[in-house]
């Protein structure tokens, strides 16, 4: 699937802005089975100065500068994408979660051939905004009995979330913790992501956050709206023999050609797509826009 990806965030404010500065991860990552054929990024007003670095996770970031007052600020970030399915295989075939767990901690060499171990290392402690307590431990061992291979465990605990938990927009904000949403079984992707993360990384399994894009298809017989489509976030976890495998809780599945991987990281701090700070302005109102567009008449 080819797609064109554009991502708007206006900022109006209150007052006019004596100067503003943002950190933007609005790239697409080039993966195995995504490859970026182009992106750029625009603003309104203009810019007087965007800078490219890589973050720790190996992310495209940029930190713009408007340095003149301004009202509103418009940055929008329009890329093409080409996303290949992911290559199938059996959740069965994968390490035990305690081999997974073991490695991660270097208290057992890795498999010949695997992804070297400090890669991962990293991803199989709780950061900020992933910390589990009892009850989300709990909630985990239920998926990880002992033996079992991690991906199996994984793929269960991905069903269970979306269960157990109801997606409703609103009931949680950005700083949102995971045993609050936890608590209430409710949220948005953010939140299903992150409670995935904590019960997972509670025994110290690897697993990441990851930040992308999903396109959402229309009813049958109903026309697309434009707008429908939103950021999105879901998880994933290592293996082995198996890399990165990705989960999605919120739709209950394996990510595949629907789903365009933005930025990865530990939580939803280090990959969000537009941060930075305001000189004056007031308060301010922020709106989001995400469109997924298939291209060519057959990409239906």
């Amino acid at each position: 699937m080819l797609y064109e990806v554009r991502h708007t965030t206006t900022y109006s404010y209150e007052r006019s802005a004596a100067f503003s500065q943002h950190l933007l991860r609005l790239t697409p990552r080039q993966t195995d089975e995504q490859r970026v054929h182009t992106s750029r990024i625009e603003f309104e007003p203009r810019i007087e100065a965007i800078a490219p670095e890589r973050d720790m996770f190996g992310n495209l970031a940029h930190v713009a500068t408007v340095a003149r007052a301004h009202a509103a600020l418009t940055i929008t970030a329009t890329s093409r994408v080409e996303r290949q399915a992911p290559s199938p295989f059996i959740f069965e075939a994968g390490a035990p979660w305690e081999q997974v767990r073991d490695q991660a901690l270097g208290r057992m060499p890795a498999l010949g051939g695997a992804l070297p171990v400090p890669t991962a290392s990293p991803f199989a402690f709780p950061s900020v905004m992933t910390q589990a307590d009892d009850a989300i431990r709990a909630y985990a061992a239920e998926s990880l009995a002992p033996g079992r291979p991690l991906l199996a465990a994984a793929l269960e605990l991905t069903g269970r979330i979306h269960r157990d938990f109801e997606y409703l927009p609103g009931a949680t904000g950005a700083d949102t913790m995971p045993v609050d949403s936890f608590g209430a079984r409710r949220g948005v992707c953010q939140d299903f992501a992150h409670v995935m993360l904590a019960a997972l990384r509670a025994f110290r399994l690897p697993a990441r956050y990851v930040s992308g894009y999903l396109r959402t298809n229309p009813p049958e017989g109903k026309p697309r709206l434009e707008g429908a489509d939103a950021s999105h976030a879901w998880v994933a976890v290592w293996d082995p023999v198996f890399s990165w495998v990705d989960f999605d809780p919120t739709n209950d599945l394996v990510p595949g050609l629907d789903h365009i991987t933005l930025a990865w990281g530990r939580d939803f701090e280090d990959v969000s797509p537009v941060s930075g700070l305001v000189v004056g302005g007031g308060a301010q109102t922020l709106s989001v826009g995400v469109d997924v567009l298939p291209l060519g008449a057959e990409a239906a």
